[in-house]
């Protein structure tokens, strides 16, 4: 990374990291599901985009549609009907006929459209039912363990991997990822973690925080590693351009959303 990339990288989080501190501690906590909800919905924008540099057209009515079903099936289950997976595949069917005249570029299309409304529409749901945590579990803390997990990993790797990264991690995929980055953001993602424990999540067991911790940048680097593959295959640099010095905002949730569902299954079932 550049120095003006890192300079651009380091001011937009100068901006946005205090914006987003604000509304989680001292915004309703719907403000912080809407703002996750918006988040989502761009990111489902750049990845459609994503699909369109491959000439493929998405089914955009269709995946936003299911999206947003995903995102309510998650935050709010009561307001989607149940068995939403099998409804969700007879709509996809259905509208990728409205494509038969493309017959080769139809079934990916719609593949498409589905992968991209239950990744971001899905997974952008577990991240946004985190701030939705009871009081007495945190309440925004929850959300804050994520957010420090995986920022603590990024930056860990990137200056880990830059200053002694040697063997690749994933070099078809990401050139720049190594072992040793990893390695960094492992220690960094526990060290995040731990912190938020310390300030805000006091019944959150040491061990436990640690596993999460662990579990969370692991996933955290298996959803970057994706959508690096998916961006390869569009022939992209970055998902859009909307945040200077990080991409678009598909690259900034990639990992996000991987590792939220950690915690979110943590939450629901093994607490």
């Amino acid at each position: 990374m550049s120095g003006g990339d890192l300079g651009r990288r380091l001011a937009t989080a100068a901006v946005a990291i205090p914006l987003l501190l604000l509304a989680l501690f001292w915004g309703p906590p719907m403000l912080v599901v809407v703002m996750a909800g918006a988040a989502s919905a761009l990111g489902l924008w750049e990845f459609y985009a994503l699909m369109r540099a491959r000439a493929l057209a998405p089914l955009r009515l269709t995946g936003y549609v299911l999206a947003v079903a995903f995102f309510l099936e998650t935050v709010r289950p009561a307001l989607v009907p149940a068995a939403l997976v099998p409804i969700s595949a007879v709509v996809v069917l259905c509208a990728m006929l409205s494509r038969a005249g493309d017959v080769p570029g139809s079934a990916s299309s719609a593949a498409l459209t589905l992968l991209g409304a239950a990744w971001l529409g899905g997974l952008g749901g577990t991240m946004a039912a985190l701030r939705l945590a009871p009081y007495e579990l945190g309440g925004p803390w929850v959300l804050l363990l994520l957010l420090a997990t995986i920022m603590t990993a990024d930056s860990a790797a990137l200056f880990v991997g830059s200053a002694i990264g040697r063997h690749k991690m994933a070099p078809r995929i990401s050139p720049g990822k190594t072992w040793e980055g990893f390695a960094g953001a492992l220690l960094g993602g526990i060290v995040g973690a731990l912190v938020v424990r310390r300030l805000g999540l006091g019944w959150l067991p040491l061990t436990h925080a640690i596993v999460l911790a662990a579990l969370i940048t692991i996933a955290g680097v298996a959803g970057d590693l994706a959508e690096s593959l998916l961006k390869r295959w569009a022939g992209v640099k970055d998902s859009g351009t909307l945040l200077p010095g990080h991409g678009g905002m598909l690259d900034r949730l990639d990992s996000l959303l991987v590792g939220a569902p950690v915690l979110y299954y943590y939450l629901l079932y093994a607490r």
